[in-house]
């Protein structure tokens, strides 16, 4: 039972995984790509997580963790760098 929900757990992922990479290349604007890319990253972070419980390997957590600082710390980049207004044409 466990595997059957694990495998529909990694489908709906992937799902959800190309319909953020498909706002990510087709956003009409810089803040649209910039939360597709942080949703990218949560979806990964949920990928490593539904696979450190199926192969009960816990170290996989602690990349889940790592995965996710770094995402809020590139997020928090982007989030300043379009608070400033994007590139400066000068």
């Amino acid at each position: 039972m466990i595997d059957f929900v694990i495998n529909i757990v990694y489908i709906m992922l992937s799902a959800a995984l190309l319909m953020a990479f498909i706002r990510l290349t087709r956003g009409p604007s810089l803040p649209d790509r910039v939360v597709a890319l942080e949703l990218i990253a949560s979806i990964v972070v949920g990928y490593v997580g539904v696979h450190a419980i199926n192969t009960n390997v816990s170290s996989l957590l602690d990349v889940a963790i790592v995965i996710a600082l770094t995402a809020f710390l590139a997020a928090i980049g982007f989030a300043r760098f379009v608070e400033r207004g994007g590139r400066k044409n000068e």
